[in-house]
C-alpha cells in the first residue's frame, strides 16, 4: 500500500469517457490511491483540460461521441508525449490493434476491474518515470539513455511511446538472444498475463521507427515459431 501511495502522490491522470458513471467509479478509485485526477466527456474537452493542465497519463475512452477516442489520442501526440490507457466496450481485436496503433500504451476492456485499471495505470507510470542512473546503449546507431529515457537512430531523436522506448532498451540490453512474446510481456511489460498481441503491434511499430525498410527489418528479427531476437550482426 505505501508503494502504491507513493506511485499515486502528485500525477495528474485524465479520465475521458462520456458514461458518467464510469468516469466517476474510475476518478474515485484513482483519487484513493492518491492521483489527482481532471475528467472530460467528450474529445473536445479532453484537448482543452490536456491543454490547460498537461496530465501525466490519460485513461481515454475508445468510443467518444464525435471525436473518438483514437482521434482525441492522435491530437494528444501531436501536442506532447504522455501514456495513454485505452478503455474499449468492444471485444472486437482490431478496435484494441487500433488504438495499440496510434500510440496507446495499454488498453482495458469493459467491463472491468477499477483496481485493475489503478494497477495498469501504476505500471505505466513506474515505467515512464526516469530511470536510476544506467550506461547509455549503443548499437546498430541506436542510441538510448534510459535515465533520460530519450532514444536517437543515427544522431535523429525517435519519438517512442513509454513501451516502445521499454521495449528498444530491452532489446539492446540483451542482443543476439531470442524471447518469447509471453517473456517480453513479462519483461518488458511487467505482467504474468496479457493479450501477446499487445507485444506483436508494439514490435511492429518499433520496427516502424528502428528499421531503414519495415518490412524486411535486420534490426528486430522475428524467429517463427519462438519469438524475436535484436540482431546487431545484420545491421
Amino acid at each position: 500500500m505505501e508503494e502504491q501511495q507513493h506511485l499515486g502522490a502528485g500525477a495528474r491522470v485524465l479520465v475521458v469517457d462520456d458514461d458518467p458513471t464510469v468516469a466517476e467509479v474510475v476518478s474515485g478509485y484513482l483519487d484513493r490511491a492518491g492521483y489527482v485526477v481532471d475528467r472530460a466527456g467528450d474529445g473536445p474537452d479532453a484537448l482543452d483540460r490536456a491543454a490547460e493542465h498537461w496530465p501525466d497519463l490519460v485513461v481515454l475512452d475508445l468510443m467518444l461521441p464525435g471525436m473518438d477516442g483514437l482521434e482525441v489520442c492522435r491530437q494528444m501526440r501531436v501536442r506532447g508525449p504522455v501514456p495513454v490507457i485505452m478503455l474499449t466496450a468492444r471485444g472486437d481485436e482490431d478496435d484494441r490493434i487500433l488504438g495499440l496503433e496510434v500510440g496507446a500504451d495499454d488498453y482495458v476492456t469493459k467491463p472491468f476491474s477499477p483496481r485493475e485499471l489503478v494497477l495498469r495505470v501504476e505500471s505505466v507510470l513506474r515505467r515512464a518515470r526516469p530511470a536510476p542512473p544506467s550506461p547509455t546503449l549503443r548499437a546498430a546507431g541506436l542510441t538510448v539513455d534510459p535515465a533520460a529515457r530519450r532514444a536517437a537512430k543515427n544522431g535523429t531523436e525517435l519519438a517512442l511511446t513509454v513501451r516502445e522506448f521499454d521495449l528498444l532498451a530491452f532489446f539492446l540490453r540483451h542482443p543476439g538472444r531470442v524471447f518469447s512474446r509471453e517473456d517480453l510481456m513479462r519483461e518488458v511489460w511487467g505482467w504474468d498475463f496479457g493479450d501477446l498481441s499487445t507485444v506483436t503491434v508494439h514490435v511492429r511499430r518499433l520496427r516502424g521507427k528502428v528499421e531503414d525498410d519495415p518490412a524486411r527489418p535486420r534490426l528486430i528479427q522475428t524467429v517463427w515459431g519462438v519469438g524475436y531476437r535484436f540482431d546487431t550482426a545484420e545491421a
